[in-house]
């Protein structure tokens, strides 16, 4: 048996803060091997330590061949909570292969003491609230891709932040930030401030890199559209921390 065959192959999908780290904790443990998958929508992605694949599988079956013809002993869906379909087709691929798969979600946000949040369930949904009264100038945070869904709202002023350029539909009114997080609480205050934001749309993604924009938007008074996120699909096992998934490989073992 092979060096590689003796060790555990654990598949991360990844594209998450979580994912990396993942990967950096089992680096130096000889009993596994790890390969991160990316999507490709990041045109300059961080690569991860380990081996590390870009692009789509194909579905649910070529998911799954390609974890058997990889020997993959354990997946841990470590996409973004919103890569509703992804963590679909490992689960569906999860079934047919029998192979075992944990989906690494970090928490939500929940409101606190002064917060003023309401709660819409897709990005449509969030759209259809936008042409209210005081929904002149909007922080748009909910990602390039997702963008289609604003590009019927001819009124509202958009500012949006993402990693890569947009494509496809936009919004007519429309100004683009290139940034990639985390940021910091002392520039979104600036940035809320400078561009006269009257409203913040954001999905619940969780975790700290982009949170302080919630802080911001509570320090001045700024009501906060949130974007609930989709349910982990049904009978995966679910690990809220790096750590509480390394608990998991370690007490299913390397195979």
């Amino acid at each position: 048996m092979s060096a590689d065959r003796a060790r555990a192959h654990v598949l991360i999908l990844g594209g998450t803060t979580e994912a990396r780290r993942l990967a950096e904790a089992l680096e130096h443990d000889a009993s596994y091997r790890v390969t991160t998958s990316l999507a490709g929508r990041v045109a300059a992605p961080v690569l991860p330590p380990g081996e590390s694949r870009i692009g789509g599988f194909g579905g649910v079956v070529g998911l799954a061949g390609w974890i058997i013809t990889h020997d993959v002993t354990h997946v841990v869906d470590a996409t973004h909570p919103f890569a509703e379909r992804m963590s679909f087709h490992a689960s569906e691929a999860g079934a047919l292969t029998g192979v075992p798969l944990l989906a690494l979600r970090r928490p939500g946000w929940s409101p606190g003491p002064g917060d003023a949040w309401t709660f819409a369930d897709s990005l449509e949904g969030a759209a259809a609230l936008l042409p209210g009264p005081g929904a002149g100038r909007v922080f748009l945070t909910t990602g390039r891709m997702g963008l289609h869904s604003f590009a019927h709202l001819a009124d509202p002023w958009f500012l949006v932040r993402s990693v890569d350029p947009p494509t496809g539909p936009v919004p007519p009114r429309l100004e683009v930030l290139l940034e990639r997080g985390p940021f910091a609480l002392e520039d979104e205050r600036e940035l809320l401030a400078r561009h006269r934001i009257d409203v913040l749309v954001t999905k619940d993604s969780g975790g700290s890199a982009t949170a302080p924009k919630l802080t911001a938007a509570r320090e001045a008074g700024i009501p906060v559209l949130v974007v609930r996120r989709p349910a982990v699909p049904a009978g995966v096992a679910e690990a809220p921390s790096v750590e509480a998934a390394l608990r998991w490989l370690h007490q299913d073992g390397p195979t």
